[in-house]
């Protein structure tokens, strides 16, 4: 069975900038957007551009990230030639398990790639907020014969100090990679989105592994190592809505900003829709003392408090009396009463007692993890 183009999720990053959310779940898990979850976009995308097989490679606390895939069925991958497939380190015959970096994690599901044989492998990030056609950019990479190509995200040259920059000639040929340059030559942000011609890549890696292992990651090894040795690598620019939310502040940003009707993810745009995986829940409740403005409410939910510009995801309960300011509350979440909550993103199964306090800045995001107890008991709504 060949397939012209196979895609590799990488989604195994153990999320440490994200602290206490991702104690107990993978960061492509974090919840996002009252009803989605940060992978949910991606693997949206890989539907939407017509790439029905799809590696998920997951390393750290996988329970949460098996559960939600499942078999793909969510987002279309679950053809009988194809489908969502979740891949977990395991131990080879050279003893190796977890793994050591972007590229050594394809190298461990070679036997998994061979089994379709692909002509390209699109190898993708698990944690990143956007729409996009990879479609588009295989068309790109062919008409230029590349052997590799980057997405790239155009940003102001203050920003591209903190990214991998790739410098091109006048074609789009990649001449050279900066990583975080004190002074960037251009202002192309690697998205560390990639096309590679599979047996060319593959190549690459057997070989590294079977001298020295040194090709563990995309950006470090293996963008240098086709440039020294001249394999056709071009830049492929992408504009639109595009964020890395591996940071507490990035990741409440991006989530204010999804609020905005007239954001540029439009996420009610049926043509490329974003799939997730929800059950089905009652209706939202509010009662004669809540207010909502500005804000997300969706399914399950029950709120007697006061609600502006915050997002509140499924099966939250809010007490009379609190107050939620921008702010994201994750799923099943239970807040008492007199309540006040401003700047701060409340985990996963959380709960906050009655009275309590969590009051940030815009600067200075408060972070209640996973399952954690804030204050004094609740009492009854």
């Amino acid at each position: 069975m060949s397939k012209e183009m196979v895609a590799m999720i990488l989604a195994g990053g153990q999320g440490s900038r994200l602290g206490k959310l991702t104690k107990s779940t993978a960061k492509p898990a974090v919840p996002f957007g009252g009803r989605y979850r940060i992978i949910d976009f991606t693997l949206s995308n890989c539907f939407n551009s017509g790439i029905d097989t799809v590696g998920v490679v997951i390393q750290y606390q996988p329970l949460e990230l098996n559960a939600h895939i499942q078999n793909g069925s969510s987002w279309g991958l679950d053809g009988k030639n194809g489908g969502a497939t979740v891949l977990q380190p395991f131990a080879s015959r050279e003893g190796e398990k977890w793994f050591q970096g972007t590229a050594h994690a394809i190298y461990q599901n070679i036997e998994y790639l061979d089994l379709y044989d692909p002509e390209y492998v699109l190898v993708l990030s698990g944690d990143h907020i956007y729409k996009m056609d990879y479609e588009k950019m295989l068309q790109y990479h062919k008409a230029k014969n590349a052997a590799l190509t980057v997405g790239v995200l155009p940003v102001s040259l203050d920003e591209a100090t903190r990214f991998g920059i790739m410098n091109t000639d006048e074609t789009e040929r990649i001449i050279e990679f900066e990583e975080k340059p004190a002074h960037p030559k251009s202002n192309l942000a690697s998205m560390g989105i990639y096309i590679f011609n599979w047996k060319t890549l593959k190549k690459y890696l057997v070989d590294s592994y079977s001298k020295d292992g040194k090709l563990e990651d995309f950006g470090k090894d293996v963008i240098p190592t086709y440039l020294f040795n001249n394999e056709p690598t071009y830049a492929y620019s992408f504009h639109g809505y595009w964020k890395d939310v591996g940071t507490i502040s990035s990741l409440w940003q991006a989530n204010m900003e999804f609020l905005d009707p007239n954001n540029e993810l439009n996420i009610g745009d049926r043509s490329w829709r974003i799939y997730s995986r929800n059950e089905t829940l009652p209706s939202m409740l509010l009662t004669k003392t809540a207010t909502v403005k500005d804000s997300m409410v969706v399914d399950g939910c029950y709120v007697s408090g006061n609600i502006k510009h915050s997002i509140l995801s499924q099966n939250v309960k809010v007490g009379s009396g609190t107050k939620v300011t921008d702010s994201m509350i994750m799923p099943d979440v239970t807040i008492g009463k007199n309540v006040t909550i401003d700047h701060a993103i409340i985990g996963e199964k959380a709960t906050i007692g009655d009275g309590a306090e969590i009051v940030g800045t815009e600067d200075e995001i408060k972070v209640v993890g996973y399952g954690d107890i804030v204050g004094k008991k609740v009492e009854d709504r």
